[in-house]
């Protein structure tokens, strides 16, 4: 019986599809990315940020992203907690434990009555909406053609369920 999960929310740019120590990801989205290398698909469920890779790649592979890498200050990871928080009263998750780093989030969840990862979603939309009311979204200067703004997380498939 699976008693609880640890989430791993990341912001936008912080860990590449085509990362050389491997990803969660099936594909590589854009173009641009793509000359770095195709997507670097792992199942590894134990953390490997700390295999050796080539930095300065890594690096000139997350210039070449649409938008700037997503790193928050101070407001907006306090912004993305009460924002969690809100959320987490509205739907009465229990959360355990809970890190917002400036470029990703960790949080161990109990379990509910939503899948692991419909509950990452719905946390991950407060929190842009809350950036967004509090007027700090880190893209707030990056518009979408239709006047919406990229999302500050990861696209789906970055994330990791543990």
């Amino acid at each position: 019986m699976i008693l609880g999960a640890h989430l791993i929310i990341s912001c936008y740019g912080f860990w590449l599809p085509n990362d050389p120590r491997g990803s969660w990801s099936d594909f590589v989205r854009s173009w641009e990315l793509f000359r770095y290398g195709p997507p670097t698909k792992v199942d590894a469920t134990d953390s490997v940020a700390h295999v050796r890779h080539d930095r300065e790649r890594r690096e000139a592979a997350k210039a070449a992203l649409m938008y700037p890498p997503v790193v928050f200050d101070g407001l907006q990871a306090r912004a993305v907690g009460t924002a969690f928080a809100m959320m987490t009263a509205k739907s009465g998750y229990k959360i355990y434990a809970c890190s917002i780093l400036n470029d990703h989030s960790h949080l161990v969840l109990g379990r509910h009555h939503y899948d692991f990862m419909q509950v990452m979603n719905l946390l991950k939309g407060a929190a842009s909406t809350r950036l967004q009311v509090e007027g700090i979204h880190p893209l707030r200067n990056f518009p979408k053609p239709d006047g919406s703004l990229p999302s500050p997380r990861g696209e789906p498939g970055m994330e990791g369920v543990h």
